[in-house]
């Protein structure tokens, strides 16, 4: 294991550490003949010990100083899963509540009452589920953005699941904003993909309830960033209570933005898959087969963080000067 020293020009003061070995008179005391006293083993163990941790203190705390540590890197890990870049819509539509649990059996007449004062929002909804998935694919590798607006990256790609339920739960913050642009956002999405080494499967996971016109040129830009970065596309349609189905044709002048966007993504060159979300349970079933999907080898490099050891040294160094400091008391100091 490689060691580093954040201040090695303090490991100059190492020497000091032989203070302790000088001879001294300071607890010298006088006998009339030495030759009369016996050979005391045990109180030459003791002044042993005393010097040993005389220079074990001092050498602790020099070396403390300097803040010897593991070195940064990247470590090498394996396992069945995929890269998921979870993309989630921030606009103020997603603060609309989804149908409740009983839609089936409220008059139609009266649903969409029913849903603003009996349903969860659909963020919430999402956001739980979310982190469900999220726990239970601990070998995934995961990546949060939330986008409205212009897309925020909340958390980068990594296995580490706090982190990541840190930004889920950080996504519920506030109000959503009026405007959206899923084309911006699925470009970035893409982006965070272009500097990694190909490992294994890859997915970006639209989180949204609303769709977009496109223009060509975006288009061909998020087609092919897809398939040069062999990602495929999930989107979780989050459905209002009066918005268009994905089953349904679309109008003869293309006016449904919902039905444009997934008919785009139809015939993107990579893998696609729709899950239109009506109610919670929906949204559920969705999450249960992305579970299944997400099951492809996965090699990848994950950075490990310096890992500092000058809080073993400061310790060594405490309990060091402790035991002298037993030592000191117990020790004779006068014949009287």
């Amino acid at each position: 294991m490689a060691i580093d020293f954040l201040h090695p020009w303090l490991l100059l003061l190492l020497p000091l550490a032989l203070l302790p070995l000088l001879p001294g008179g300071r607890d010298t005391l006088v006998f009339s003949s030495i030759a009369w006293l016996p050979v005391d083993r045990l109180g030459r163990a003791a002044a042993a010990v005393w010097h040993a941790l005389g220079v074990s203190a001092i050498a602790a705390l020099v070396l403390a100083l300097a803040e010897p540590g593991q070195p940064a890197g990247q470590v090498a890990r394996t396992g069945r899963g995929a890269e998921v870049l979870v993309l989630i819509d921030r606009s103020r539509s997603m603060d609309e509540r989804m149908l409740p649990d009983d839609w089936r059996t409220v008059d139609p007449l009266v649903l969409r009452a029913q849903a603003s004062s009996r349903g969860k929002p659909k963020a919430q909804v999402a956001r739980e589920l979310l982190s469900h998935l999220v726990a239970q694919r601990t070998d995934d590798r995961f990546a949060l953005m939330f986008f409205s607006g212009s897309p925020i990256l909340a958390v980068p790609f990594t296995q580490h699941e706090q982190v990541v339920q840190a930004g889920i739960e950080a996504g519920g913050i506030g109000r959503g904003l009026s405007s959206t642009d899923v084309g911006l956002a699925l470009l970035a999405a893409i982006a965070e993909y272009q500097p990694r080494a190909f490992s294994g499967s890859r997915i970006i996971l639209l989180v949204s309830d609303g769709g977009a016109f496109l223009d060509p040129p975006t288009k061909a830009l998020i087609a092919d960033g897809l398939a040069r970065n062999r990602i495929g596309l999930n989107w979780i349609y989050l459905r209002s209570v009066n918005g268009p189905t994905l089953e349904e044709p679309d109008s003869a002048d293309g006016s449904t933005p919902e039905l444009a966007l997934h008919r785009f993504f139809q015939g993107l060159p990579t893998p696609y898959n729709a899950y239109q979300a009506d109610h919670p349970d929906d949204l559920a079933r969705a999450v249960r087969d992305l579970r299944r999907q997400l099951n492809m080898p996965l090699e990848f490099l994950e950075a490990v963080p310096r890992r500092d050891f000058s809080r073993v040294f400061v310790v060594i160094a405490a309990l060091a000067c402790a035991a002298a400091l037993a030592y000191r008391a117990l020790a004779l100091r006068s014949w009287r």
